[in-house]
């Protein structure tokens, strides 16, 4: 700021400053989730606070124009570009804030530009933001629509070179947009899909199995989406791997849509690969449209129970303390009077000297260091499910082992976890301590909302795995898991759910739980609970994770499932103002 008004107050008085243009900017490709806050904060900082430093100073200079350089990512955004368009929209805001106090201001949202610009010096980068139908701007073109802004004292105006044909389809893929309606060749696309026939392709699967008839729309899903990524062979593409995690984007994605509409004559979505997130569940809704059997979203032959069936545990998987990382492994553990309980873990960073003082009043202290810990809370195969190491390492252990339980709760019922995608299964998790994300550092900032939020817990478990029916985290203290399965139930007989996972996840990432309990002198202090026995005298805090998958008991009948117990009743409620 000192330097340019510097550079202002040597403006000579016969001479006086008429016209400015601020053309200042950082660019920025990565996604903002992986980009550092200072990242963020230089790539905003060269057009923010230059505009918001002339537009301090320029106050008493009489402006014919001021005329900001802005970009069509502020207007309608653009991949991997977020500060980049936030910066941008701050400049077509401050034009209107400009106008609004009768100052000078015009902002140009300009679209890529040949020869010059940061497009044109990026072959890379022109190649493929002319595939998505945005056109470099021939720059006498350019300069003669900047020249009509400037006469025409607009405040903020866009300059593009748009195929609108190609553009819009990539805009909308991942979303629907009436951004663009009130363009005339916008509003004429829809009439000019795709309207090939698909006799040929369903007559082809007619003779076929439906595994068969699957199989062969997956090959065909998996071979064009090879082409369009630049795979040598279909192999590329895993059958159940998210087309996101196998490189598609916007772009990519209206691609395949095309070559798929071409190959089987359907008018497909924009959004189809959004919709339908890997090849396995794209080829069971073209078999679904080519044959006339695709899902119209009414409601399931079963319908809602009545309101009393008892309900099956089909499946379950856990992690206890003693190793107990099974239901065998648990019911082994009980049944060897195994003592479960340990001192406090070595790898999270508690300095168990410093903790104990056998002074319950003594700030900062606990009187007990033992618990029952899952020593390897820490664990988790991040590729397995997809995830990126930094994301892992930003979310809750909870999240990870309950990623982990799930997948091998569903195994346990004998159900294909990708079987579950797009149905109606319900996820209710019950959970108390959500203290991760405290001691997150700038770098995971990016991730530091999804990797500690409670609704995350039950909502990464229904994104992760495709499920449609409620997802609900509860938190009502060490009921939380009960009342889990309470909901979960109540989903299935009301028909919300056709099926249901139902179980809680308690780690604890931080020693406060036991210096706040032996503070109210509530802890054991041989980390032992002794209930109904003279010498109690306290609880013992522990950790865990369950899981159950369950179904009407009519349904586990009738698709097969071995039915492990049966839930035939329960309620909620408070105690009021009772004594603990």
């Amino acid at each position: 700021r000192d330097a340019l008004a510097r550079v202002l107050a040597a403006v000579p008085e016969d001479a006086p400053l008429t016209g400015v243009v601020h053309a200042a900017g950082v660019g920025q490709a990565a996604p903002l989730a992986d980009t550092p806050l200072d990242q963020v904060a230089a790539a905003m900082a060269a057009k923010t606070l230059g505009a918001a430093h002339l537009d301090a100073l320029l106050d008493g200079h009489d402006l014919d124009f001021l005329v900001l350089v802005s970009s069509v990512a502020g207007v309608w955004g653009s991949a991997g570009q977020s500060a980049y368009a936030a910066a941008n929209a701050y400049l077509d805001a401050l034009a209107e804030n400009r106008r609004s106090r009768g100052l000078a201001a015009t902002s140009v949202a300009w679209g890529p530009w040949a020869e010059v610009g940061m497009a044109s010096a990026h072959r890379t980068v022109f190649e493929n933001l002319e595939r998505t139908g945005l056109r470099l701007l021939d720059p006498a073109t350019a300069m003669a629509e900047l020249r009509r802004a400037v006469v025409r004292d607009e405040a903020t105006v866009t300059v593009a070179d748009v195929d609108w044909e190609q553009y819009h389809p990539v805009f909308t893929a991942a979303r629907a947009s009436r951004l663009f309606d009130a363009v005339d060749t916008v509003a004429g696309l829809g009439a000019r899909e795709t309207t090939g026939t698909a006799s040929e392709l369903a007559g082809r699967l007619g003779g076929l199995t439906e595994q068969e008839q699957e199989r062969l729309l997956a090959d065909l899903v998996r071979a064009e989406a090879a082409v369009v990524l630049g795979h040598t062979s279909a192999e590329g593409v895993p059958v159940k791997k998210a087309f996101r995690d196998a490189g598609f984007d916007s772009l990519t994605a209206v691609e395949l849509r095309k070559r798929l509409a071409a190959l089987t004559g359907l008018a497909l979505p924009t959004t189809l690969v959004f919709d339908y997130p890997n090849p396995a569940a794209l080829a069971r809704h073209l078999r679904g449209e080519l044959l006339g059997t695709a899902d119209t979203g009414a409601v399931p032959a079963t319908g809602p129970a009545t309101t009393d069936e008892p309900i099956a545990i089909i499946g379950m998987s856990c992690r206890f303390p003693g190793g107990a990382r099974s239901a065998d492994a648990f019911w082994q553990l009980v049944a060897d009077n195994t003592d479960a309980i340990s001192e406090f873990p070595v790898n999270r960073g508690w300095d168990g000297d410093a903790l104990y003082d056998p002074d319950p009043d003594r700030p900062g202290t606990t009187y007990s260091t033992q618990g029952g810990f899952l020593h390897d809370a820490g664990e988790f195969d991040a590729g397995f499910f997809g995830i990126s190491p930094r994301e892992a390492v930003s979310m809750d252990p909870q999240q990870r082992l309950l990623l982990e339980t799930t997948w091998e709760a569903f195994e346990h019922a004998g159900i294909d976890p990708a079987a579950v995608h797009s149905t109606p299964t319900g996820t209710f998790i019950g959970s108390t301590y959500q203290d991760y994300g405290v001691a997150m550092d700038d770098g995971s900032a990016g991730h530091a909302v999804t990797g500690s939020s409670p609704s995350v817990l039950s909502g990464r478990l229904a994104y992760s795995f495709g499920l449609e029916g409620p997802a609900v985290t509860v938190d009502t203290a060490c009921s939380s898991s009960l009342v889990a399965l309470h909901l979960a139930c109540q989903s299935l007989r009301n028909g919300e759910s056709t099926l249901a996972l139902a179980g809680g996840a308690t780690v604890m990432t931080n020693p406060m739980p036991f210096i706040a309990f032996s503070r109210q002198r509530a802890l054991a202090r041989d980390g032992r609970c002794k209930a109904f026995s003279e010498g109690a005298d306290g609880m013992t805090l522990a950790e865990g994770v369950g899981i159950l998958v369950l179904e009407r008991l009519s349904d586990a009948r009738r698709n097969g499932h071995e039915v492990l117990a049966v839930v035939r009743g329960s309620a909620v409620n408070q105690d009021g103002a009772s004594n603990g």
